[in-house]
């Protein structure tokens, strides 16, 4: 569906980002995930059209993106500064959006605002930034997109409100097949919708897999083990940290699971317990071998 091939884009010298490629697929959430400055919004910025890249390659649905009317009429992006006129209440926006989206459903627009209570005719701009952010995911969603890009898309709503925003979108990519991507500092935000997840660092797209293979690859255990045991520990191979708070061992190793669970249990252990990752836990140390410091994080 979407496809980033060498992506290479300078702003005078910096290299902002370096030969990115990704590939999402239809009918998944995507979640792109990185430090601040990483290139997350440059990137999205060159697959909805705004940026022209200085090498490589961006297409959608087999099309190249750049001045594509066709292609863009199918897909909608919603940032944390996400555009309206200022003097536009809701209604006037939504006139706009069904002007220029040809798939613009009325059905579903009503269905929305029902769900959200927002009154169509205030003014945008009086709105709250919540509120503002439930407008955008209202129009957009009635537009009926193929593809819906989302930027820091739910910074400002509440927890009760980011679930119904959230239900809706997972809801259209089961429906209409629509595909996400969606770039959010809030790691157990994307853990929540994810299908895929991708790894953006200094402008360079360091992996992409399925979550769940993401989360099988680094595994996180809890032991006490004979004192005499502690440097085999440490020494393991796949071992990408240890720390202990007296007795009790934390271990984060790398490998498969079942080959983890014997080196474990090799090591006679009093107590051993395998804890799932969470994927804030696993970019912490997809990262840490690229130099980012994670000796002091609470796991």
């Amino acid at each position: 569906m979407i496809k980033v091939k060498n992506v290479t884009k300078f702003f005078d010298d910096f290299k902002v980002l370096d030969n990115v490629s990704m590939n999402v697929r239809k009918g998944t959430i995507y979640g792109l995930v990185g430090a601040n400055g990483a290139g997350k919004t440059t990137l999205i910025n060159h697959i909805t059209g705004a940026l022209k890249p200085n090498g490589g390659s961006i297409e959608v649905s087999g099309e190249d993106v750049l001045k594509n009317e066709r292609i863009k009429q199918k897909m909608l992006g919603i940032s944390d500064d996400w555009f309206f006129y200022s003097s536009f209440t809701v209604r006037d926006m939504m006139r706009l959006y069904r002007d220029i989206y040809s798939d613009f459903s009325m059905e579903r627009y009503n269905a929305i605002g029902k769900l959200l209570e927002i009154n169509e005719k205030r003014q945008i701009r009086k709105l709250s930034k919540g509120m503002k952010k439930q407008v955008a995911f209202w129009l957009s969603l009635s537009a009926m997109p193929d593809v819906l890009i989302l930027d820091e898309p739910l910074d400002g709503l509440d927890p009760v409100m980011r679930k119904q925003i959230l239900n809706l979108v997972i809801g259209d990519v089961a429906d209409h097949e629509m595909t996400v991507l969606v770039s959010s500092h809030n790691l157990r935000e994307l853990e929540d919708i994810c299908d895929w997840v991708g790894i953006i660092h200094k402008g360079r797209m360091i992996l992409e897999k399925p979550l769940d293979d993401l989360k099988g690859t680094v595994h996180k255990y809890q032991l006490v083990v004979p004192e005499e045991k502690v440097t085999m520990l440490e020494q393991m191979e796949g071992i990408l940290h240890v720390s202990n708070v007296g007795s009790v061992y934390s271990v984060i190793i790398r490998g498969d699971g079942e080959d983890t669970d014997k080196r474990m249990q090799a090591l006679s252990p009093v107590l051993c317990e395998r804890i799932s990752l969470t994927l804030e836990e696993v970019f912490i140390y997809e990262l840490g071998g690229l130099g980012y410091d994670f000796k002091n994080i609470i796991v």
